[in-house]
């Protein structure tokens, strides 16, 4: 994705490649659930969800580094605002599978929302997060859908 008036945008390799890699159990728990005859659906419903809450807590742990990167005695809200995420993933995986599914992607589409104004992240994690938060809350949305 270029960047306004600028160089193309080049992502890191291993950026894009780990993050892509790391869509694979969301794909397939979303195929699992959604996969008539398949055994076991209660148990892949689950481990999307808690692979859903994990991520998303690793967000908010980018937004932690970031935070503290800027080192400027203002930390508190940003500090506040990125420990949401884990707790959000956390509430998810506690609730029936409707309600953590959707809470899941809803945290996920707001955060990369917000994540679009962070100042310290590089423009490349910012073209990245679109089509994983993508790809994430699709695989979400379908488990979803599929549950009921």
């Amino acid at each position: 994705m270029p960047r306004s008036g600028s160089l193309p945008l080049t992502i890191p390799k291993s950026g894009l490649w780990l993050g892509y890699m790391g869509l694979l159990p969301f794909f397939a728990g979303a195929v699992w659930v959604i996969t008539p005859g398949l055994p076991l659906k209660a148990i892949a419903l689950k481990a999307l969800i808690l692979y859903g809450a994990v991520i998303l807590s690793f967000l908010g742990g980018v937004r932690w580094g970031l935070a503290i990167a800027k080192m400027n005695a203002n930390l508190a809200r940003p500090l506040i605002f990125s420990v949401i995420p884990s707790l959000l993933g956390w509430v998810a995986a506690l609730l029936e599978p409707r309600a953590g599914l959707l809470i899941l992607a809803l945290a996920f589409t707001s955060l990369y929302v917000a994540d679009l104004k962070l100042s310290l992240a590089p423009d490349w994690y910012k073209s990245l997060r679109l089509p994983l938060t993508a790809g994430a809350v699709m695989a979400l949305l379908l488990g979803l859908i599929s549950n009921e």
